[in-house]
């Protein structure tokens, strides 16, 4: 078991480091491509960078000795996982509303984004992998948490590829711009689901912890 705690704290950490550049870089991508669906993947990168740092932390400080009580450490964890919930939630609301209220028709140049998206894609993967398995070693709810988090990132990567190769190829076809505010509306969709999903689920584990609290300080 320390050998996986060791992978798993060595995963957050070149999760935060692989995530870092994201936002940075797509962000600047926007300069010079004004795509719905770049704008979308900016801030979805921003809000899942937040929380992917904030996991980190929090994991290390779960498996310090001090935290040796097994609630505490669950209500720590689980406290995280809503906090993570609810960056997907945020994230996923503004990009709603940026695509229903996108109009632009002149998307610029999108092959910065689109590069970020394809290494993204294949990157996100590689960690889904790692954090699946860790969770199903570790019952960890950070790390199963991590996991729904990069297979959603894996998922709307392909889809923002996908959006992006076709703004890209057909630049004033209505396909192109179908596509890239569908592109905008799928990670939004997908995001706040997964958001809603983890909020929903750290909020149930809490009352339970609560609820067995006070039914001990009864007996």
């Amino acid at each position: 078991m320390p050998r996986t705690k060791k992978a798993a704290k060595k995963t957050l950490m070149w999760s935060v480091i692989m995530a870092s550049p994201g936002p940075l870089v797509v962000g600047l991508s926007l300069i010079i491509g004004n795509s719905s669906t770049q704008t979308a993947d900016f801030i979805r990168r921003t809000s899942e960078f937040i929380a992917i740092v904030m996991s980190f932390i929090v994991y290390k400080i779960a498996e310090n000795e001090r935290y040796s009580d097994g609630i505490k450490k669950e209500i720590l964890e689980r406290r995280s996982n809503l906090s993570v919930g609810i960056l997907m939630c945020i994230g996923g609301a503004i990009m709603t509303v940026l695509a229903i209220t996108a109009h632009t028709t002149d998307k610029g140049n999108v092959i910065p984004g689109l590069v970020i998206a394809v290494l993204s894609a294949s990157a996100n993967a590689v960690f889904w992998s790692k954090y699946e398995r860790l969770g199903k070693k570790t019952k960890n709810p950070i790390l199963l948490v991590q996991a729904r988090l990069y297979r959603a990132k894996t998922l709307i990567d392909s889809c923002v590829t996908v959006a992006l190769v076709a703004i890209m190829v057909l630049p004033d076809s209505p396909v192109s711009h179908a596509l890239d505010l569908g592109g905008s509306a799928v990670v939004a969709i997908y995001l706040l689901f997964s958001g809603i999903k983890t909020v929903v689920e750290s909020i149930s584990a809490l009352n339970k912890i609560k609820l067995g609290e006070e039914n001990g300080n009864d007996v």
